[in-house]
């Protein structure tokens, strides 16, 4: 590896997708103002997809700023459903409401990753993934939140399908890397071509 790259997140779970493909990583998350951005992106009519993009751009120029000699990387994910997004519930009604709309539908997941260098964005990509989530009973949503309510929090939709939200769905279309917020293929396709990652 040329140089360790910064990873704009405080996310566990991509800290531990690249270390695991043998990425040297520091973990810096980015303190940005998601909600503002976003109601400001949404005002200008800007849809899911630049949403997701802008928001893990943001967050990767920020440190950036601070390192201009590392490369870092900002992420961001979001679920589109007719072209609304739905972000991290921030309390258990509204993750019941979240689920509650999904249940017998088909939603978009969209996670974005931008690459950024000397305070520049230098690569983009946002990943998407269709997910169909079965018919669901009012009673299993509540019990299903009461019950993993202290991991979903931090979930775009209210589920993780590497716990027990695989059962919510019938279908997925796409990476299960983007399912869990990070295109780590197409990460490690542009390091390889960077030459910061030798195959």
């Amino acid at each position: 590896m040329a140089q360790q790259i910064i990873l704009a997140s405080a996310s566990e779970i991509r800290a531990q997708l690249l270390k695991n493909a043998g990425i040297a990583v520091e973990v810096k998350p980015a303190r940005v103002d998601e909600e503002m951005i976003r109601r400001a992106l949404e005002a200008d009519g800007a849809g899911p997809r630049d949403v997701a993009d802008a928001l893990a751009e943001a967050k990767a120029l920020k440190i950036s700023r601070k390192t201009p000699v590392s490369l870092v990387l900002g992420c961001d994910q979001v679920a589109d459903v007719d072209r609304d997004i739905l972000s991290k519930p921030e309390s258990p009604e509204e993750a019941i409401a979240q689920l509650t709309r999904l249940s017998g539908q088909t939603h978009r997941l969209l996670s974005a990753a931008v690459i950024c260098h000397d305070g520049k964005p230098i690569w983009r990509h946002v990943g998407t993934v269709r997910l169909t989530m079965r018919e669901l009973s009012p009673g299993y949503v509540t019990d299903y939140v009461h019950r993993n309510w202290d991991s979903i929090r931090w979930a775009v939709g209210a589920y993780k399908l590497e716990e027990e939200g695989i059962r919510l769905f019938s279908r997925i279309d796409g990476d299960y890397f983007n399912v869990l917020g990070l295109p780590l293929m197409e990460i490690i396709s542009y390091l390889i071509t960077r030459k910061d990652l030798k195959i």
